[in-house]
């Protein structure tokens, strides 16, 4: 049988990891399948956050990754001119009315709560580092794709 081929036998079992606040009293279960797909989605080093960086090279923006020591560690920033970028993925941070903004059908209240509990996460963030006087874009990972709609949200975030 193939390695990435979903079975309805697969042995199902408990989340390697979990926040506990979110799963409630029962544990979500998890296939080695979908374990496997899950534990190879990165954080950062992705092709949107190649994407971003490039584009903004090319418009003058000189943004370094990541930058740890701000709130919510942007995705790219440039402390001495007040900029913080987030690339978002569409499916973790809950993309309303973004066709990869799904949420899984088995464990389904879990995932509903992370991603709220994961947007509640980065509004806390954008007000953080306003309030520290940083300008904040956040970019999704399906807008990376579009070249105009990316340049028009780097060149706003500049001239604000």
């Amino acid at each position: 049988m193939p390695r990435n081929s979903r079975t309805s036998d697969s042995i199902s079992r408990p989340f390697k990891h979990v926040e506990k606040r979110l799963a409630g009293p029962r544990l979500p279960k998890t296939t080695d399948f979908d374990s496997e797909r899950m534990g190879r989605v990165r954080r950062e080093g992705t092709q949107p956050e190649a994407i971003v960086r490039r584009t903004a090279w090319r418009l003058g923006l000189r943004l370094r990754r990541p930058a740890r020591r701000l709130p919510g560690s942007p995705d790219l920033a440039n402390l001495g001119r007040g900029l913080a970028v987030f690339i978002h993925g569409c499916f973790w941070h809950g993309h309303r009315g973004c066709v990869r903004a799904t949420v899984p059908k088995r464990n389904r209240p879990f995932w509903i709560a992370k991603f709220e509990r994961n947007r509640a996460r980065d509004r806390k963030v954008v007000r953080e580092l306003r309030d520290l006087g940083f300008r904040v874009v956040t970019i999704w990972e399906c807008e990376a794709e579009d070249m105009k709609k990316l340049t028009r949200q780097l060149l706003g975030v500049t001239s604000s």
